[in-house]
């Protein structure tokens, strides 16, 4: 006798609809919609570029040999070095490994404790970033890259790779941009008593390729709208926030005090570990220009860090200024040269890296 607990079979009824073209309908719409997506991102502006990943940026550290010639640093030396040109003048392609707002400090330790490179470093410094404290954005953005480096699997490899050809032909894939989250972030939400709002980074003005070279669009070395937006959130982004009010002046600027000490602590330690290998270093301070430059000026003082860092490190330095050949150049967003310019730079600046790497 069956059981009274048994279950009775249960078959569900597909219903019998034109499923073939439903199907057709909803491929033609979402096909419809993404192209009509892509039109609107385009007619605003953006064009079809690589996404500054950390998977991107782990696959050109994967490039990195034991002699290569190696880009660190902030976005100055992602958008200012030519890798064509310096690969004329100092006879090796360069890596790229200098990312928008980074600190060059964590890429250093990684490659100084690579035990496999004795290649040649050019940091780029930007004192604000270089000196950043452990927990601060561009500490985090940079580790993050670096630890993805060395934990990334084979799943993520292969998006990357699979990602590349779509992100080269595709304007509306700028996920730095376009997602929500970051329309989000372009809401105009004031700041509130203990809660301030932090600011936001600059919009879409660059392209990258595949060994993450980046260059300026024109719609942003021509004056303009975009030109304008651009250079007020420099400022914004360069004017470090107030001191915590839960924490005691005395006690805030002691701890930044060490962080900043540690800083140099740390980074001439690395480049000992780079130097007993017969490694080569040299620091770059690229072109900054307008109120930006004034800003810089103020907070972070030649005397205050860049020549203590040259110091203690034993490193030379090639400060723009110094140099009446990189100090003519104009920032058309006080912070980056345009993509013309950054060629030309890169020329007029072998002749100092070659002096300064004894080459």
């Amino acid at each position: 006798m069956p059981s009274s607990t048994s279950s009775s079979e249960f078959i569900r009824a597909i219903p019998r609809l034109p499923w073939r073209g439903i199907t057709v309908v909803i491929v033609v719409l979402v096909f419809a919609a993404a192209a009509a997506w892509e039109l609107y991102v385009r007619s605003i502006g953006y064009g079809p570029t690589l996404n500054p990943t950390d998977d991107l940026w782990a696959q050109r550290r994967r490039a990195v040999k034991p002699e290569s010639v190696v880009i660190i640093g902030d976005s100055r030396g992602w958008f200012d070095l030519d890798l064509g040109e310096l690969e004329k003048g100092l006879g090796k392609r360069p890596v790229q490994l200098a990312m928008g707002g980074g600190c060059a400090y964590p890429v250093l330790a990684d490659l100084a404790n690579d035990e496999r490179f004795h290649g040649t470093i050019i940091c780029s410094v930007v004192p604000r970033l270089f000196f950043a404290p452990p927990g601060s954005p561009p500490m985090d953005r940079s580790g993050k890259s670096v630890r993805r480096s060395h934990t990334e699997t084979w799943a993520q490899r292969a998006s990357q790779y699979l990602a590349i050809p779509l992100e080269e032909n595709m304007a509306f894939l700028k996920q730095d941009d376009l997602t929500t989250e970051a329309l989000l972030e372009e809401l105009p939400i004031p700041d509130r008593p203990n809660a301030q709002v932090p600011p936001a980074g600059p919009p879409y003005f660059g392209t990258i390729d595949r060994e993450r070279r980046a260059r300026m669009i024109e719609r942003c070395a021509q004056p303009g709208k975009l030109q304008s937006k651009i250079q007020q959130r420099w400022l914004r982004l360069f004017n470090p926030p107030p001191p915590p009010s839960f924490i005691p002046l005395e006690a805030f600027l002691a701890t930044m005090q060490k962080a900043q000490e540690d800083r140099f602590l740390d980074t001439m330690k690395a480049v000992e570990k780079l130097r007993a290998r017969g490694g080569k270093i040299v620091f770059v301070r690229f072109p900054v220009s307008g109120e930006l430059k004034t800003l810089e000026d103020k907070l972070s003082p030649r005397a205050q860090l860049w020549e203590p860092l040259l110091k203690r490190t034993g490193v030379t330095g090639i400060y723009f200024e110094d140099y009446p050949e990189l100090a003519s150049f104009v920032c058309p967003e006080w912070s980056h040269l345009s993509a013309g310019d950054s060629v030309e730079f890169s020329k007029r600046l072998i002749p100092h890296l070659r002096a300064a790497l004894q080459l």
